[in-house]
Order: structure tokens, then C-alpha cells, then sequence
């Protein structure tokens, strides 16, 4: 039950949510997963999120990997699993015209085909894209106490 079969022209999306704050609140946030917000998941911000928790949160693989498989299993509606050509155009384009990663142009597609905001912890995109709404849903002050514990226990 992904997002095309449950979801008709007129539901309105809020966001499109990237990796950032999927590593840091997945299972503390599940109103997206439970539809109460309007907000896409891409199901391959999973992938990143593996990739973010283990290779620089040094989260232990097998942890990650339970985690994650468990929101997966949820089937929120929220998942979004299409990434079609057309997309990978747009977001190539996208990643080009704003100087980001080509995974940041595929957030920044989908926020302009929904017209959307993006979700995300990342302050380089908050910086390069002016003409899509760029948010840090994370509170001020929980974003910082995160990456206080960041600084204290990776020793960045």
C-alpha cells in the first residue's frame, strides 16, 4: 500500500521529507508515517538514512537495519517508491542549477511537482534553494541539543 494506490488527485502534500530527519525522529514522529501529516517519505531516504546512521553515527549495522526495516513495515501511506525518468531528469537539472547533490535535486523535484516544502536538516540546501520552502522541522532546541551529543560522542 504505497502512495499511488491509496492517495487521489485531490489529497494536498505538506512536504517531502529527506534523510536528516528521518535519522533523527522516524520512530518519535509517527504522525507522517500515520498520515495525520500530508508529507511524503521516499522510500530511498531509507537507503540514506542507513547509510548517515552507520557510517557517520557509527550506529551498530544490524541496529540500523531493525530499525529501519521496521518503519518500512509499517506500509505508511506516506512512502513514496517513484523514482521515474522523467524525475531523474528534473532532478539532475535541479542539482546543476543549485549546486547540491543530485540525491537533494530528487527532494527539491518532488517539493516543486507536489508544491510542497522539503523537510530537511540540511543547512547547505535551507541556503541554495530559494524558490521552494526549505525547512528544519526539527525544533531549535532540540536540533541543537542533537548535535551537541553529535559533537560530544563522535568527536567531530
Amino acid at each position: 500500500m504505497g502512495y499511488k494506490e491509496t492517495h487521489s488527485g485531490k489529497d494536498w502534500i505538506e512536504g517531502v521529507v529527506d534523510v536528516g530527519p528521518i535519522v533523527i525522529s522516524h520512530f518519535e514522529n509517527p504522525d507522517i508515517l500515520k498520515w495525520k501529516r500530508k508529507c511524503i517519505i521516499p522510500t530511498s531516504t531509507i537507503l540514506g538514512a542507513y547509510h548517515i546512521l552507520t557510517r557517520y553515527l557509527r550506529v551498530e549495522k544490524v541496529s540500523a537495519y531493525e530499525a529501519l526495516t521496521r518503519t518500512l513495515k509499517t506500509r505508511s501511506p506516506a512512502f513514496y517508491e517513484n523514482i521515474s525518468v522523467e524525475a531523474v531528469l528534473n532532478s539532475l537539472t535541479n542539482a546543476l542549477g543549485y549546486n547540491i547533490e543530485s540525491w537533494d535535486g530528487y527532494i527539491v523535484s518532488l517539493a516543486k511537482k507536489f508544491r510542497a516544502a522539503v523537510y530537511t536538516t540540511d543547512l547547505n540546501l535551507m541556503r541554495r534553494v530559494k524558490d521552494v520552502p526549505v525547512v528544519n522541522p526539527i525544533p531549535d532546541e532540540v536540533f541543537n541539543e542533537y548535535n551537541e551529543w553529535l559533537r560530544e560522542h563522535l568527536k567531530w
